[in-house]
């Protein structure tokens, strides 16, 4: 065990003795820094950062502090903590010789150069795309608190790792068995293989964002479908699984979904604490949105966000959806649009505000309003919310603004290209990518206003990202952190 992870350790058993009573592991929840994929539990894409760039441009460098090269295909979202910037790849942009081949990278760069530090790059899995597809790399966006670090791997794997990888000399356990330990390697705290002890199927990939509240980390395991889109192969393994995150043990799963999973699962959980009645929250591979308590896996509602005259088709020409979006918990409402595998195409959608107040299926009595049908299509993005409005984007290329409490239209902005990542509210504006390799930074408001829009010479698969003053986006192969110059 490194210094580092001792003084931690004395520190938290001294506030401890000196506090008469809480928890160390309270405690550590409490005072450690926490960072993840939305900014905080609710999963709310909106920011209190300021400061942010209105214009830049990655040709001539106007308001570029640096840009780093990744992989060939990044779907990850980066995540900054402790003066590092974490984020998924793939392998292309090989790093370490003696990790060659496809692989799923998670590395680690310097907050403030994009200087390349370690990185964890996981092998394919030998079933193939069935379980693992080809180039597609880490898409999870990891939590991090205090050294601490959690993701799903590409091979289905809950980690955790030490956020300074060997670079501190120190081999972290109580997992001791890596093959590489060079300074630019991951230093591994603990694996679960959800496909060996779990026995999930994860259908194409595992991609799951996690969340923790107190000990306990929360995913979504990607059970899904077999290679021919018919059969589930794992129908009683779980769906949704709590995990302890000191030791990586399960603590409760569930497989509601069952037989019913769609495709796959490939959403985030959420939390909150709503209307004094703490809940994480699930979205299912069957289309429903579950509600659980944190601490037992207790169901507390769950909420069909299929209309009931929705049909599934194989090939996803139907009407019937389940998610990639990630539930949004506001002021005691639960946000989300359905969509499906973006290689289905458009179709229609539909965007749910949901009372997360009631108990039981909910289907029938907890709908604040809806959109959908003709005016809302598939979604793989959550919503962001500020000062009342709500702003969405479908996979059709519309960012809309609506009214958070009513569902009231108030404009839509057209990208004229497929959006995949979700709306960024900060500083007064409003940063969309979408598929083009467009930022548009929009006023917020109820009246649009495009206030820029730049190329980011590629594909923007991910979502804009706010910390310190610097706003960080990535395009298929790089992370540009974006600062207004002074």
């Amino acid at each position: 065990m490194s210094f580092r992870s001792i003084l931690r350790k004395v520190t938290l058993a001294k506030i401890y003795l000196l506090s008469g009573g809480l928890t160390v592991s309270a405690l550590a929840y409490y005072t450690l820094e926490q960072a993840m994929w939305g900014g905080t539990t609710e999963r709310n894409m909106a920011s209190t950062e300021t400061n942010l760039p209105t214009k830049w441009d990655p040709e001539s460098g106007l308001n570029i502090k640096w840009s780093a090269a990744l992989g060939s295909q990044t779907y990850g979202n980066p995540v900054i903590a402790g003066g590092k910037v974490f984020v998924g790849t793939n392998n292309q942009g090989m790093r370490n010789p003696k990790q060659g081949g496809d692989r799923g990278v998670l590395m680690a760069l310097q907050e403030s150069d994009g200087k390349f530090l370690w990185q964890n790059a996981t092998p394919k899995l030998a079933s193939g795309r069935v379980n693992d597809w080809p180039l597609q790399g880490v898409c999870s966006s990891p939590y991090v608190e205090g050294d601490r670090l959690y993701y799903v791997s590409n091979r289905c794997e809950v980690l955790c790792l030490d956020t300074e990888g060997f670079l501190d000399g120190q081999n972290d356990g109580p997992f001791t068995a890596e093959t590489d330990t060079s300074k630019i390697d991951a230093d591994v705290i603990w694996k679960l293989d959800m496909m060996g002890e779990l026995d999930v199927f994860p259908h194409n990939l595992a991609v799951c964002s996690p969340i923790a509240v107190g000990d306990l980390l929360f995913i979504v395991t990607a059970n899904g479908v077999d290679e021919g889109h018919i059969h589930i192969p794992s129908p009683f393994a779980p769906s949704f699984i709590a995990v302890n995150k000191n030791t990586g043990k399960t603590v409760w799963e569930d497989n509601s979904p069952g037989g019913n999973i769609m495709h796959g699962q490939w959403s985030n959980p959420s939390y909150s604490v709503i209307n004094g009645v703490p809940q994480v929250i699930f979205p299912g591979g069957d289309g429903y949105l579950y509600s659980f308590v944190p601490e037992t896996g207790e169901i507390i509602w769950k909420f069909n966000c299929n209309p009931p005259d929705a049909v599934y088709e194989l090939g996803g020409s139907g009407t019937k959806n389940d998610f990639i979006a990630t539930p949004v918990i506001y002021e005691n409402k639960v946000y989300i649009g359905v969509g499906q595998d973006p290689e289905h195409g458009e179709g229609v959608g539909h965007l749910w505000a949901i009372d997360a107040t009631k108990k039981g299926d909910i289907t029938e009595t907890a709908v604040v309003w809806h959109r959908g049908y003709k005016d809302y299509n598939r979604t793989m993005s959550t919503v962001a919310i500020h000062d009342g409005l709500l702003y969405s984007a479908d996979l059709s290329g519309f960012l809309y603004c609506l009214d958070a409490k009513t569902g009231e239209h108030y404009w839509t902005y057209d990208t004229y290209a497929a959006i995949w990542g979700s709306p960024l509210v900060a500083d007064g504006k409003v940063y969309i990518g979408d598929e083009d390799g467009d930022v548009a930074v929009l006023k917020a408001g109820k009246k649009m206003e495009l206030l820029h829009e730049v190329n980011m010479g590629g594909a923007v698969y991910t979502t804009p990202v706010p910390k310190n003053g610097v706003l960080y986006i990535t395009n298929r192969s790089a992370l540009f952190a974006l600062q207004a110059q002074k």
